[in-house]
């Protein structure tokens, strides 16, 4: 074993994740002694596959719009946002050599998009700084005295300091070493941990129709909860049918919402609005133009200029309505029922893949618990948390990404 002054530093940072190293970098800019503990044998695994290697770092939103994104709990990043936003991020990166830029004015990107510039940016400033980094290390407990952190002990050996930064991440993408340590040292130091739910990720429906629409993505789709105390709840973006579900952007963003609502219901009934936002009266209005122009075409061939055909035969098959019909073939009950469906087309959730496909974890550390101002912890001092560790996500976009970054760098602070 080492003696003590050898495994003693100012600053311990626990996690090598987007929000740990920044911690550790923005510590050891302020002069700081850093030692970064990582359970895994290389650092920032979950950054290198983020928005497919890509790496969609964070978004062009004033800070104000940002934190709506993330619901009631969003005030609670309002003093990190202000210390560290999207544009002093890009200054941040581009201070280690690596270019940023947003291609669509909003996704905000590596130039090269590629996981890989970022990851070697953030080796490279650690090493000029001289942060201490010791992979395949896992950290078992934080060291206290039930009034102050005073370092941590992994499998092997006791590691010591006045300030210990945990930023382990929460449950999702086990495969990239998320098991939910960090919550559990979090536990054992007397904080709160919300309900976890998994949460970014594709969803199952008892509908087996939606295996013969896999071939296009539908723009511009609005779901919504078909529950009564739950119609509020609504996300809007791009989705793909799968062999047994739904996924895309809008489903990912959506599954924080549904997860949580599975683990009380068996099922849960939504609507998905196809057409782009048109209503039933709107969609009336469309059809009887294309009669109007082309009386003599399909019933299917109406349909497939508001969606793709694939799709649009599924919808007729619903009801029984054979799509080669015209218009006028079809009885008027038919007739509103499908244009009632094309407004609102019914799907049941009924599953999800857990943990081992969610991007993100809903819930964590409570927010209550933790000072906004600073990331430290009101129960134990010296202990601060940082990114998804903590009971706050978003949606895709970059959301979680800059909290992560905004987030490990006021702890770092």
């Amino acid at each position: 074993m080492q003696n003590i002054t050898e495994n003693s530093f100012d600053v311990i940072v626990v996690g090598g994740g987007a929000a740990g190293l920044i911690a550790s970098i923005i510590s050891a800019r302020n002069g700081k002694s850093v030692l970064l503990l990582e359970k895994l044998s290389d650092i920032a695994s979950k950054l290198k596959a983020t928005g497919g290697g890509r790496c969609n770092l964070t978004n062009t939103l004033s800070n104000d719009e940002f934190m709506a994104r993330f619901g009631r709990d969003g005030r609670f990043m309002t003093h990190a946002l202000e210390l560290f936003n999207h544009q002093d991020l890009m200054k941040f990166f581009s201070g280690i050599g690596v270019d940023t830029h947003a291609p669509d004015g909003y996704r905000v990107f590596p130039v090269s998009h590629n996981s890989k510039c970022i990851i070697d940016g953030l080796k490279w400033e650690m090493e000029r700084l001289g942060i201490r980094l010791i992979t395949s290390s896992k950290v078992k407990a934080i060291i206290h005295n039930g009034v102050h952190a005073s370092g941590v002990s992994t499998e092997d050996t006791s590691y010591h300091a006045p300030k210990v930064i945990i930023a382990t991440g929460g449950l999702g993408y086990p495969v990239l070493g998320a098991n939910g340590d960090g919550l559990q040292m979090a536990k054992t130091c007397g904080h709160k941990i919300t309900d976890l739910y998994p949460a970014m990720m594709p969803l199952r429906t008892k509908e087996n129709w939606v295996n013969n629409c896999r071939a296009d993505t539908i723009s511009k789709v609005t779901i919504k909860v078909d529950m009564p105390k739950h119609k509020n709840l609504r996300a809007s973006g791009d989705l793909i049918f799968t062999a047994n579900g739904i996924r895309g952007p809008v489903v990912l963003d959506f599954a924080r919402e549904i997860t949580p609502l599975l683990s009380k219901n068996r099922e849960v009934p939504i609507l998905i609005n196809l057409t782009k936002g048109l209503n039933e009266e709107q969609i009336r209005n469309h059809l009887k133009s294309q009669i109007t122009q082309h009386p003599q075409n399909s019933i299917l061939k109406h349909i497939s200029t508001l969606l793709p055909i694939s799709l649009a035969q599924e919808l007729c098959n619903l009801f029984y309505i054979d799509s080669s019909y015209t218009w006028n073939n079809v009885d008027g009950i038919n007739r509103d029922n499908l244009i009632k469906l094309l407004a609102w087309t019914p799907l049941t959730v009924v599953g999800h893949d857990g943990f081992k496909m969610a991007m993100i974890t809903r819930g964590g550390v409570s927010l209550k618990e933790i000072d906004p101002r600073s990331m430290e912890s009101k129960i134990i001092k010296g202990l601060f948390f940082c990114g998804e560790v903590m009971d706050i996500d978003g949606p895709c976009g970059g959301y979680n990404l800059q909290w992560s970054f905004s987030s490990g760098y006021l702890a770092g602070l």
